[in-house]
Order: structure tokens, then sequence, then C-alpha cells
């Protein structure tokens, strides 16, 4: 019998995105923190591709995930050039000096470990590290 199996840059893309969903309003990821909950800091490049092509912008916040010194993307990722800003202001994130305040509004520790807690829930320890 045929299996239909995604391809593994199709299951990366889905686990980036079943992440992003985990980020709390109001706070932000960094591409590298996105990366780490895949198992690897080095996707930091992988996030922002499947970001890019993000398929459901409602379903799965990427307007979230910002560089690891808060600045936003790009104009061509949200419609205009401050399209996420807009975004993250409506949540409530705060900027300073154009760009988001990383101290205040940025995942820690504890987000992090509860969103990876989650998605051991939802893929199960082998799979996760997989």
């Amino acid at each position: 019998m045929w299996e239909d199996k995604k391809s593994p840059a199709s299951s990366l893309a889905e686990r980036i995105y079943a992440a992003v969903r985990l980020i709390p309003r109001g706070k932000v990821a960094s591409y590298s923190q996105i990366a780490a909950l895949m198992g690897n800091c080095n996707l930091r490049r992988h996030v922002g591709n499947a970001l890019h092509k993000n398929p459901s912008n409602s379903l799965t916040p990427c307007h979230r995930v910002v560089n690891a010194k808060g600045v936003c993307s790009g104009s061509f990722a949200f419609g205009g050039g401050d399209v996420q800003r807009q975004k993250l202001e409506a949540e409530g994130v705060l900027f300073t000096g154009g760009h988001v305040d990383m101290h205040v509004c940025c995942i820690n520790e504890d987000d992090f470990e509860a969103m990876r807690a989650s998605l051991i829930a939802e893929w199960g320890e082998r799979e996760y590290e997989a």
C-alpha cells in the first residue's frame, strides 16, 4: 500500500509553523530560538525561508519572529515596511530605537521550555528529537 510521506523539508516547515504558533501573544522569538526548538540553531535560515513561504498568516503568526536584535523583517514579508511592526504593536510588543525591546518582549527561558514541552507532547519525544 502506498503511503503519503512528507518530504523532510515539508516536515521541517510544519514543525517550524507549529513552534511559531506557540509564541505567546505580546512576545516575539528570534529565528535562532525557533531553530533551537527544532534542535539545531544553525537552521535559522530555514526558519526564515519557511516563514517567508508561510501559507497562512492567520494560522501561523510569523510576524512574531524577528532577528536577534529585534529588527523586523523587510517589506516583502508582510505587505509593507511597517506591517510587521503594526501587528506587533497591536499585540502590545514594545519598540525602542526602531526595534523590538528584546529584554521585555522576547520569549524567556520558561516560555522556551513550555514551548518545547508542548512540541514534545504533540510529536512525542522520539519524533521531536528526530
